[in-house]
């Protein structure tokens, strides 16, 4: 089947999801997710775009962006292919990082763009990694509180009030209002194993232990971890840390 058209934002505004390949991680560390932003802001000028928020999660990332001289489907391209080229480059990896084809949706009014705005800065509570969006390093929240990183802050801000402070002060209840309302989101989330969780699986399905699999022939080696990271959940600095294999050579897999 043909593939279902983007629908056009007349305001220019999106709620984008760029999302990781079979659902891997696409941050190893904070170097990578630092990488990303500077990509982010490398490309704005160029581009012309705004940001107005984003949140980095594990295999996925929200933006939500004002496109400007170039589409957004040009934007994507150059953001994507200039992390995937450094990402590879530090992994020693080659091939597809993210999902072929991003998600987006139109934003055409002020109250949907609040509305995504919080489920953006929201996505870290939901996923049940932090408890308070202030918490979450890896957002644009702490752009509208510090006043400072990448996030064109003033066009939100503006929604709540013309007067800078009593407007943040706004925003910052907003934002905190627990909220069921559904945005474009990734169709499920991933499943989290802990490494003691795997551990237990390698041994019943192996019967090996982890630490072990490095010890056995190169082609029951790459077999086995091939298979491992099959399974939901599973990411390659994981693997590499309760097998002891380099993260390097399971990148190369």
């Amino acid at each position: 089947m043909p593939r279902k058209a983007r629908q056009k934002s007349e305001s220019r505004i999106y709620h984008l999801i760029l999302r990781g390949i079979n659902r891997q991680s696409i941050f190893e560390d904070d170097e990578d997710r630092e990488k990303f932003l500077q990509t982010l802001e490398h490309y704005k000028q160029g581009c012309g775009y705004s940001i107005y928020a984003y949140c980095l999660m594990s295999n996925h990332i929200h933006l939500l962006i004002k496109t400007g001289r170039e589409p957004l489907q040009q934007i994507m391209k150059r953001i994507g292919a200039s992390y995937v080229y450094w990402y590879n480059w530090k992994y020693e990896r080659c091939g597809h990082l993210f999902q072929d084809r991003y998600k987006s949706e139109p934003v055409e009014d002020d109250k949907y763009f609040l509305t995504v705005l919080r489920y953006i800065h929201q996505n870290p509570i939901k996923a049940g990694l932090v408890e308070d969006i202030k918490n979450y390093k890896w957002s644009s929240y702490k752009d509208y509180i510090q006043d400072q990183g990448i996030t064109d802050r003033e066009f939100a801000l503006g929604i709540f009030q013309n007067d800078k402070s009593p407007a943040l002060k706004e925003f910052i209840s907003f934002m905190h209002e627990l909220s069921e309302e559904k945005c474009l989101d990734i169709e499920e989330r991933r499943i989290r194993i802990t490494d003691d969780h795997l551990k237990s699986i390698i041994q019943k399905q192996y019967k090996i232990e982890a630490m072990m699999i490095q010890n056995e022939p190169r082609d029951t080696m790459e077999k086995i971890l091939k298979e491992i990271l099959e399974m939901e959940g599973v990411s390659t600095r994981q693997l590499a840390r309760v097998t002891g294999v380099s993260a390097n050579i399971i990148w190369r897999l």
